[in-house]
């Protein structure tokens, strides 16, 4: 089924291989997703961010040149600098921010890392954004939907929601998800379906978001 104002039916790319990234571009593609697993020191880090529990909710903007490396992130997670692993942590948020500027041709990105002990948006929705990166380095992944599975129209409807675990898609640790919202051009009406997961008591998730600002 199509959804409303698309030509084609909106579709997801899943992938074991940093180059299904790429797949976003396509028009029909409203999620590719990067099935990758985390460093071992970048894991470790993010797990003991995690164990001290302390709120973390870090925004900044970055502005990029072309082919220059982000600027200003040695002041992201600062007060971790004793834990191990912290540098490692650095880099590959740096990577993906270089990444994501590249795949689009960026000079403005906003970044969002925050440590959460609640789904932030627990119903199923889509984003007013044009692109967005989403990746957990600790705790549960996002949770999405295929097309088709939710219709559009009764999105924020509790009772219209998938009660079958079997129907709603899951990404874990460490995966990179780019999602297409409503502000893609020519994706109106086709943004990804999803939400934060609901977090069992006493469980907590290191989450970054990376949104295309210019």
């Amino acid at each position: 089924m199509l959804a409303a104002g698309a030509r084609w039916a909106p579709t997801q790319i899943l992938g074991r291989q940093v180059e299904v990234l790429g797949e976003v571009l396509r028009d029909e593609v409203n999620l590719a997703l990067w099935q990758r697993s985390l460093a071992a020191p970048v894991s470790a880090f993010a797990e003991h961010v995690l164990a001290k529990g302390e709120p973390l909710a870090q925004s900044m903007m970055i502005e990029l040149a072309s082919g220059e490396a982000p600027l200003g992130l040695a002041n992201l997670v600062e007060h971790c600098a004793a834990i191990p692993g912290q540098a490692d942590f650095l880099a590959d948020v740096s990577w993906l921010v270089s990444a994501f500027a590249y795949l689009l041709d960026a000079k403005r990105i906003g970044l969002r890392l925050r440590l959460l002990d609640k789904a932030m948006c627990p119903r199923f929705h889509v984003d007013q954004v044009p692109l967005r990166l989403i990746t957990s380095y600790a705790g549960v992944g996002s949770q999405w939907l295929r097309e088709g599975v939710m219709a559009r129209r009764q999105l924020g409807d509790p009772a219209a929601e998938p009660q079958d675990i079997g129907l709603i898609e899951r990404s874990a640790a460490g995966h990179v998800l780019l999602a297409k919202g409503e502000k893609w051009l020519g994706n109106e009406g086709a943004g990804l379906i999803h939400r934060s997961p609901p977090l069992p008591s006493g469980q907590r998730r290191l989450l970054l978001t990376l949104d295309w600002l210019a």
